[in-house]
C-alpha cells in the first residue's frame, strides 16, 4: 500500500502537490526504482477525480487506501475505501478500480474482454476486473471471514462518456461490480453513500481489514472440498497412504498441542506426489483447516489450477507459488503443501521484486515459517537449475535450525512409464545418477523403451502413435538457441535443427501464437505436438508416449557420460556455475525428460557414438525401424 489516509486529508495534499511526491518516494522505497511517468500521469488524473467525488458526497471521513496489497498475490487494487455501513453500523469496504479511459468496447468474441485505443490485445472488463478483486480479498481476508456482504466493488472511469462504454455493461453488474462515468457521477455519488456513512470514520474500519490474516475462508475450503475431494476420487496405496496420514496426523498435533513440525514425501516421477497433495488439500478443506497448495512451476501451477478449478474460479486462488510468502507472517496457514518442491530457490527475490520485500531470508524458511505444518513433495533427481535447493538435506538442516522435528516419507511404488519399476532404474542407472553403471535395457510389459536413428524418424513415430488416439510429445535438452516469440499469425521460428529437420521451441509465453498452445499448456494441449519442449514446461507433467533428443551436451565417451557445458544454451548456466553442479544438472533434466511417458519412450541423440551405445544398451530389436 502506498498510502493510507481520510479522504479529506488526500484531497487537501493534492491540491499542494504533495500527494504525488509522497506516492512517488514510496514507490521507490517499496520497488526500489522511480515510478514510469504513465503511473505519475495517472494519480494526478484519478486521485484527484475519486477524493474530490468523496468531498462532494459528504464522504471526507472515509480513510483510504491507495494501492493495496491483495494478500498472497502480486496484484494491487487501485484504491479501497474503508468505512461504516449507513444502515447496519458495520464495517463497510469498497474497492474502486480507477480508469482513465475515454472509450472502450466490448470484445465480440467475450464481454468480460474489451478493448480500448491504446493496446493491441483485448484487456479484462473493468467490470469484471473490480469484482474479481472483491471476491479474492472475501476469500482471503480473515476480517471478511463469514461477512462477504462488507465488501463492494465499482470501477469509475471519471474520463468517459455513457456513449464510449456502455457496451461494457453487457457482462453482469452486481453488487461487486459497478461501472460509473463522469456523466453519471451524481449516480456514483449516490452509490457511495449507500456502502458509507457520512457520520463516521473509516479509521476502525481500515485497522480491522489491514489486521486481517491472509487464510482461505471457510466457504472457499467448502468449496474447494467439492471441487478437490469429492469431485475425483483418489485411491492412495501403501506408503501413499502412509504419507497422507502423516500429514493429517502432524497436522492434528498441531492443533491439540501447539506443536509444529515439517513433513517431506520424496519419490521418483510418478509416485503420486501430486495426487496424494490434491487427496491432503480436499480432505484438509472439509475439515475446515487453512492451507494451501504452492509450486515453483508456472506451468505446474497453472495446470494444478485448470485441473482443481475448473468449475469453480475461486478455487484457482488456493494454487500459489513459492515466492508468494515474502512478507507473510508465521503460522498464518496450519498446512502449507509446497508440491514440486526441488523447484525451491535460494531466495524467492528476482529482478521484479519491491526493495522492501527483499529480506535475504532463504526461500525454504519462508515456506516453513508460514505454516504450522509445512509439506514438502520432491524428487531430488528433478532439480536441474542452478539455485534451486529443494532436497531433504537442505529442508531437514532448515527445520533444525529452528528446533522443528521433521518426518520423512519415502515413496516408492510408481505409476508413470507405465508402472515400470525396472524402467525407471534403468534411467537413473544409465545417468550415473545411482551406483552401478549402465546396464542393458530388458524390456518388461510394462514400458516400451525404443532408439530412433533420426528426429525425422522418431517424429514419424510419434505421429504414427497420435493416428492410434496416443498422445505424444517431442523434447530436448536446451541446446539450440530460442528465437523471441514471432508476432500474431507469424510462423514460429525452427530454432531446433538437426541436419535438414527442423522444429520450433515450445512457446514462452502465457498466449496462443499461430496455433501453439501457451507455455503453460504445451504438455496437455494436443496442439503442443508441433513443437519441442524444454526441460522447464515437461517437469510436473506426463503423456503416452515421449521423444526425447539427447543433444551435444551429454555424450559418450570412453566408458563414460561426459558433459559438454559449451553445448548448452541454457541461460541459468553462468560462467560462474561449477562444472560440477552443470554435470548433475544436465544429467537430471535428462532423467527428467526421460521419465514424462507412460506407455513408452522414443530416444535419438544428435551424437553418433552416443547412438552406437544407446544401441547397445537397448538391443537391434528396440529400433523405431524395426516396428
Amino acid at each position: 500500500m502506498l498510502l493510507r489516509a481520510s479522504a479529506k486529508s488526500i484531497a487537501a495534499m493534492a491540491l499542494d502537490s504533495s500527494l504525488f511526491l509522497h506516492l512517488t518516494e514510496q514507490f521507490f522505497h517499496m520497488h526500489g526504482y522511480r515510478p514510469g511517468a504513465s503511473e505519475v500521469r495517472s494519480w494526478e488524473r484519478s486521485i484527484p477525480a475519486l477524493v474530490n467525488a468523496l468531498d462532494e458526497a459528504g464522504l471526507g471521513n472515509v480513510e483510504v487506501m491507495l494501492e493495496y496489497a491483495l494478500p498472497l498475490n502480486s496484484k494491487r487494487a487501485d484504491v479501497v475505501l474503508a468505512g461504516v455501513h449507513p444502515l447496519t453500523g458495520e464495517p463497510s469496504y469498497v474497492v474502486v478500480e480507477l480508469k482513465q479511459w475515454s472509450q472502450a468496447i466490448p470484445d465480440e468474441d467475450d464481454p468480460a474482454l474489451c478493448r480500448i485505443d491504446a493496446y493491441a490485445h483485448p484487456v479484462l472488463n473493468p467490470i469484471e476486473q473490480v469484482r474479481r478483486y472483491c471476491e479474492y480479498l472475501v476469500n482471503f481476508n480473515g476480517a471478511l471471514a463469514g461477512h462477504p456482504e462488507r465488501v463492494a466493488g465499482v470501477a469509475f472511469l471519471h474520463n468517459a462518456t455513457e456513449f464510449g462504454v456502455t457496451g461494457l455493461r453487457e457482462i453482469e453488474v452486481d453488487d461487486r461490480g459497478q461501472l460509473f462515468t463522469a456523466e453519471r457521477r451524481g449516480q456514483f455519488l449516490d452509490h457511495l453513500r449507500t456502502k458509507l456513512s457520512d457520520r463516521h470514520t473509516g479509521a476502525a474500519a481500515a485497522d480491522e481489514l489491514l489486521a486481517g490474516k491472509p487464510v482461505p475462508s471457510k466457504q472457499l475450503m467448502a468449496v474447494a472440498a467439492e471441487e478437490v475431494r469429492d469431485r475425483e476420487q483418489f485411491v492412495l496405496l501403501d506408503e501413499q497412504q502412509v504419507a497422507y496420514r502423516m500429514v493429517l496426523n502432524a497436522v492434528s498435533k498441531a492443533k491439540r498441542s501447539d506443536h509444529k513440525a515439517v513433513v517431506i514425501v520424496t519419490g521418483g516421477p510418478g509416485t503420486g506426489k501430486s495426487v496424494i497433495a490434491l487427496s491432503l488439500l480436499g480432505e484438509l478443506y472439509r475439515q475446515g483447516v487453512p492451507a494451501l497448495h504452492a509450486t515453483g512451476s508456472q506451468s505446474f501451477t497453472k495446470t494444478m489450477r485448470k485441473v482443481a478449478g475448473a468449475r469453480k474460479r475461486e478455487v484457482q486462488d488456493l494454487f500459489k507459488y513459492f515466492n508468494s510468502f515474502m512478507t507473510a507472517e508465521k503460522n498464518t496457514l496450519d498446512v502449507l503443501i509446497c508440491d514440486e518442491a526441488h523447484r525451491i530457490r535460494e531466495t524467492s527475490a528476482n529482478r521484479y521484486t519491491p526493495a522492501s520485500h527483499r529480506t535475504g531470508r532463504p526461500q525454504i524458511e519462508e515456506l516453513i515459517d508460514v505454516a504450522r505444518v509445512p509439506v514438502f513433495l520432491l524428487d531430488e533427481h528433478q532439480v536441474v537449475r542452478p539455485g534451486e535447493l529443494g532436497t531433504v538435506a537442505e529442508i531437514k538442516a532448515a527445520a533444525a535450525r529452528k528446533g522443528f522435528a521433521c518426518h520423512v516419507v519415502p515413496l516408492d511404488s510408481q505409476f508413470r512409464c507405465g508402472g515400470s519399476d525396472a524402467y525407471l532404474r534403468w534411467v537413473v542407472r544409465l545417468l550415473g545418477l545411482e551406483p552401478g553403471g549402465s546396464v542393458g535395457w530388458e524390456p518388461d510389459d510394462r514400458m516400451q523403451l525404443l532408439i530412433a536413428d533420426s528426429p525425422e524418424e522418431m517424429e514419424a513415430f510419434l505421429e504414427g502413435r497420435r493416428a492410434q488416439g496416443y498422445g505424444a510429445r517431442m523434447s530436448a535438452g536446451y541446446c539450440w538457441p530460442w528465437s523471441k516469440e514471432p508476432k500474431p499469425g507469424d510462423p514460429l521460428p525452427a530454432d531446433v535443427v538437426i541436419g535438414g529437420w527442423a522444429r520450433p521451441w515450445n512457446l514462452r509465453g502465457e498466449r496462443a501464437i499461430s496455433g501453439a498452445p501457451p507455455s503453460a499448456l504445451w504438455a496437455t494441449d494436443p496442439a503442443g505436438f508441433g513443437q519441442v519442449g524444454c526441460v522447464y514446461t515437461a517437469q510436473g507433467f506426463e503423456y503416452d508416449w515421449s521423444g526425447v533428443i539427447i543433444g551435444p551436451d551429454l555424450v559418450w565417451r570412453g566408458g563414460r557420460w561426459v558433459t559438454d557445458r559449451t553445448a548448452s544454451k541454457d541461460p541459468v548456466f553462468k560462467k560462474s556455475t561449477p562444472d560440477a553442479d552443470v554435470d548433475r544438472l544436465v544429467r537430471n533434466t535428462y532423467k527428467v525428460l526421460l521419465t514424462r511417458g507412460m506407455v513408452g519412450t522414443v530416444v535419438y541423440s544428435t551424437d553418433p557414438e552416443t547412438r552406437h551405445k544407446l544401441r547397445e544398451l537397448l538391443g537391434a530389436d528396440q529400433e523405431v525401424a524395426a516396428v
